[in-house]
């Protein structure tokens, strides 16, 4: 049995605190590994954030979920997190219906993803609760 070869680029860049890998092609078993291998590779910091650029995958298969997961788990245990950004339909209803975007947040561009990662929002405030003494919180 012969194994055709999907093609799959990938390229990167750093910016402070993230780096972007944009992916073109295929993502599916015949190259799912080259990605695990490429995020740690171009991997800087501890705590720094991956955003996957996914516009230019129009396949992906569950190796290539697998993938994705991996560079998750990578990536969490270095205190980063992955965002998934610009998916075309295919990939991102594979994202959808295995739940997966739990891990991974799909956004739907890169430029969504890094502000999610670099400008998160802030945590709702709690309230203050009045303690029955005229807001002093003196008793």
């Amino acid at each position: 049995m012969e194994l055709l070869m999907s093609w799959l680029t990938l390229a990167y860049r750093h910016l402070p605190g993230v780096t972007v890998i944009s992916l073109h092609g295929d993502l599916d078993a015949t190259n799912a590994g080259r990605l695990e291998t490429f995020v740690a590779d171009v991997r800087r910091q501890p705590g720094d954030h991956l955003v996957l650029d996914m516009a230019g995958v129009r396949f992906m298969d569950s190796a290539g979920l697998r993938a994705l997961l991996s560079s998750y788990s990578t990536t969490a245990r270095h205190g980063g997190s992955v965002r998934l950004a610009a998916m075309q339909a295919m990939p991102a209803r594979i994202v959808e219906i295995t739940r997966v975007g739990s891990h991974l947040p799909v956004h739907e561009t890169v430029d969504d993803a890094l502000t999610a990662v670099l400008d998160p929002p802030e945590p709702p405030r709690r309230p203050v609760h009045g303690t029955g003494n005229g807001g002093t919180g003196v008793a």
